[in-house]
């Protein structure tokens, strides 16, 4: 009966060292997949930071700089907004009196509205 608990408790050892060994093994599991997330979390922003790299290079060298294009664009804005008061300026005295005739050229008549209604 002795030897049947002696066996019993080295059972249970046995049993307490293999949970053990499993615990240790899953720790180990868990630190390999938090370290190869944060390695793969790195190589992603490495990766990101290189194609940021390469485009803000592209649109230098296609678009120019961002300063450029909008210096680019306040010289056309002026240059269009000069050509408009140039347009202005020599139209301005035909139209206004092209406007004037229009508005002197009166002549009266009845809305047509006016006229279906008294047809009635």
């Amino acid at each position: 009966m002795a030897s049947q608990t002696q066996g019993i408790q080295q059972l249970l050892a046995a049993e307490k060292r293999a949970a053990e060994k499993v615990g240790e093994a899953r720790k180990r599991k868990q630190r390999r997949l938090k370290q190869a997330k944060e390695e793969a979390q790195e190589e992603i922003e490495r990766y990101r930071q290189e194609r940021e790299r390469q485009f803000k290079e592209f649109e230098a060298k296609h678009m120019g700089s961002r300063e450029g294009v909008a210096a680019k664009i306040d010289a056309d804005t002026v240059i269009k907004i000069e050509e408009m008061n140039r347009t202005i300026s020599t139209s301005k005295a035909g139209l206004i009196e092209e406007i004037l005739t229009l508005v002197y050229d009166i002549k009266p008549q009845l809305h047509q509205n006016f006229i279906d209604s008294t047809k009635k």
